[in-house]
């Protein structure tokens, strides 16, 4: 992959971050901000996959895999206590 290549997904993907951070900042409801906070999560799981395309070192999709397991884990867990209270 080329440098111009990977310089351009890695600056879509950071600016998808910091547009989804503005959005869990100013939110106006809870379950806009668990949206935010999703769409952070599946970014930074895309930046994993990518820095693994980079440094052609495969333990980064490993991580991603775990990462984006533990952050459906605690979705599931904010969205039940939206729904239901503790």
């Amino acid at each position: 992959m080329s440098l111009t290549l990977s310089l351009t997904f890695l600056f879509i993907i950071v600016l998808g971050i910091f547009l989804s951070l503005i959005r869990m900042l100013i939110g106006p409801t809870a379950s806009d901000r668990a949206v935010a906070v999703d769409t952070i999560t599946t970014t930074i799981v895309a930046l994993f996959v990518l820095l693994a395309l980079i440094f052609d070192r495969y333990i980064y999709l490993d991580i991603s895999l775990v990462y984006s397991l533990l952050a459906f884990v605690g979705l599931v867990a904010i969205a039940r206590f939206m729904e239901k209270g503790i």
